[in-house]
């Protein structure tokens, strides 16, 4: 196959690969978003993003009246019952500060009036009168009574709301109620609220802080839909997000024994609520109404702290009346920034090692973080989960492929030169997407020669299976320093080794790795010898040795040989001078005869001996020639 035709294959294979990854990839997340699978994960993060927030804003359209301890302990011998002429009185104090209406987050089933009626006690202006104070409030206008919807034990769902005698107050009667129905998610934690609970126009299904808002801008309860903050409200049931300003404590909250007070108008604290939407809510030690909220997932060093319901429904007017919903980015701006980022990645981890590819994957995953809580400020909600599931599954994908691909070009090469090169030039072949042009090409190499002394006169004195044994345990111990070095052993010739440094895989200190084969070859022979000595006593062998030849230059490489068999080995010059140095060392009585030209490019640290100049058959230049040390 020629270097060309194996790009272009290469190439194909490689674009077949990308555009499989990054639809699959992308299909993955599209479908896991689309379906909700993603929703906990969002919820995490969105927790996280509030959490690592703390106060987002200072709240300017509402606020809470806390029924507090101080206020209990105030009226500690009242049972909460009989509040209603206190919470009348705090009412006036809001109406005189300029509260824009008041909502009340306690519901009374029947009346003091009513309860003191059961009694059957002797009649009294008390019990005739006790809630007439709370009644005129109520009578005034821009006050809001809560209804709750509950379940009865046979699974159907009604409305509890306040005693008829307080409905009859209340200017637009039922209209002037608001359902408080929180509405946590899967996890318990509330982050969305519904502005209309029960969307039938003849039924007073309009939420609580929803009702508020209305009174405060004169809006009309019964109509089909309304404009606030720039933001239309159908009467439809529709989830939406809360915007809170901040964790547990971060809306303006006023103890209601401050308003109970004589001089309360001239409190600081109490002349702050004018203005505003104010919701009277429970806040003592005792309170059953608290609730989870994203500021109550366990992040460290966060507090868990739940939120009271009164300051929920404060936040979510706050957020009517701001505008400041976290509202989800657009998906013509999502999807393909998703995109893009996909393609970026599945190129990047195509190309890097696949540990540098994880590193890279864990950092676009961070970023992704980074912009999401950067976004998340604006209260703008960028999804992570389709990011970072289409990061997961391009890299798990593409290192599947690689494994898959790689194992599949390991075993061509092996099967090329696995008898040859070691397993690490394998390697080296596949991740630096290096291939040999079978069809032919001259490259700088160097060739290494080695053979064994006397070896005509050993297999003589020995068997045929003992030489077979000698020379299988000889080249096995010999052939060692060559894997070791990235070197190719090309071929066997009878007692000779050939080896080939720079090819397959090009080294730019081919020279260099070839004398410290030689080198280490070497020093094998000597290991060698005494096990010669030790397997064959008494055998009168000639002492063992071998004589190595090493040579720099250009060599043409490729697929040799005739159609039935052949081989991947180099030919010219360079081949030919490296074989006839090998003989050099009997002449020059060393184990190791290298060419300057090897030495030179070996650099420093290789010790050298004797020099001679010798004539190569066929090149009319001398050579020049180095004996090796290697001791």
């Amino acid at each position: 196959m020629s270097s060309s035709r194996w790009l272009s294959g290469e190439r194909f294979r490689k674009l077949w690969q990308f555009l499989a990854v990054t639809v699959f990839a992308l299909l993955i997340a599209l479908g896991s978003e689309r379906m909700g699978w993603l929703q906990n994960y969002e919820n995490i993060y969105y927790d996280y993003w509030h959490q690592l927030s703390g106060v987002r804003r200072v709240s300017q359209y509402a606020a809470v009246v806390a029924v507090d301890d101080d206020t209990l302990l105030l009226y500690r011998d009242d049972p909460l019952a009989f509040w209603a002429p206190h919470f009348a009185q705090a009412m006036q104090t809001l109406t005189d500060v300029g509260a824009k209406s008041v909502g009340l987050d306690f519901i009374y089933a029947v009346s003091a009036e009513a309860w003191l009626h059961k009694l059957n006690l002797p009649d009294s202006d008390i019990s005739r009168n006790y809630d007439s104070p709370f009644r005129a409030q109520l009578a005034q206008g821009k006050k809001i009574l809560i209804a709750q919807l509950v379940e009865t034990s046979l699974g159907d769902m009604e409305v509890m709301g306040p005693p008829q005698e307080h409905l009859l107050m209340l200017p637009n009667g039922a209209f002037d109620t608001g359902i408080a129905n929180l509405y946590p998610d899967d996890d318990k934690l509330v982050r969305t609220f519904y502005p209309v609970v029960i969307d039938d126009e003849k039924f007073p299904g309009v939420g609580f802080a929803m009702q508020l808002v209305l009174r405060a801008m004169d809006g009309d309860s019964l109509a089909s839909n309304w404009k606030i903050a720039g933001e239309t409200y159908q009467r439809q049931r529709e989830r939406r997000k809360i915007g809170y300003v901040g964790p547990p404590g971060s809306m303006l909250t006023v103890s209601m024994s401050r308003l109970l007070k004589p001089d309360a108008l001239s409190d600081p604290l109490v002349q702050q609520l004018k203005g505003r939407v104010v919701i009277i809510a429970p806040n003592d030690i005792g309170t059953s109404d608290r609730h989870f909220t994203p500021y109550s997932r366990q992040l460290l060093g966060a507090s868990t702290e739940p939120m009271i319901g009164g300051e929920i429904h404060a936040n979510i007017i706050e957020t009517i009346l701001s505008g400041n919903y976290p509202r989800a980015m657009s998906l013509w701006v999502l999807w393909p920034t998703l995109l893009l980022e996909l393609v970026a990645a599945v190129i990047i981890f195509q190309r890097l090692h696949p540990v540098k590819g994880l590193a890279f994957g864990v950092l676009l995953s961070v970023l992704v973080l980074l912009a999401a809580y950067t976004l998340f400020q604006r209260d703008v909600l960028m999804s992570v989960g389709p990011f970072h599931l289409a990061l997961a599954t391009a890299y798990l994908t593409t290192l599947g492929l690689r494994l898959t691909g790689e194992e599949r070009e390991r075993a061509q090469l092996r099967s090329m030169f696995g008898q040859y090169v070691s397993d690490v030039v394998v390697d080296k072949l596949i991740a630096e997407g290096q291939r040999p042009n079978m069809g032919g090409e001259k490259l700088e190499v160097t060739v290494l020669f080695s053979d064994i002394r006397n070896f005509t006169t050993i297999s003589e004195k020995l068997d045929a299976e003992e030489v077979v044994e000698m020379l299988n345990a000889y080249f096995g111990l010999t052939c060692e320093p060559i894997l070791e070095q990235g070197g190719m052993v090309n071929k066997f010739i009878g007692d000779a080794v050939m080896a080939i440094f720079g090819s397959p895989v090009h080294y730019e200190d081919h020279a260099r790795r070839a004398l410290l084969a030689a080198q280490g070859m070497a020093r094998e022979a000597i290991k060698f010898k005494a096990w010669m000595e030790k397997r064959f006593p008494d055998r009168g062998l000639p002492e063992f040795g071998i004589g190595i030849g090493v040579h720099s230059g250009p060599a043409v490489m490729g697929d040799i040989g005739s159609v039935k068999r052949r081989e991947f080995t180099a030919i010219g010059d360079t081949v030919n001078a490296a074989s006839r140095l090998e003989g050099v060392t009997k002449e020059m009585k060393c184990v190791i005869a290298a060419s300057a030209a090897s030495v030179t490019a070996g650099g420093e640290g290789i010790r050298t001996g004797k020099r001679e100049i010798i004539y190569v058959k066929g090149k009319a230049e001398p050579l020049e020639v180095f004996e090796i040390l290697f001791e």
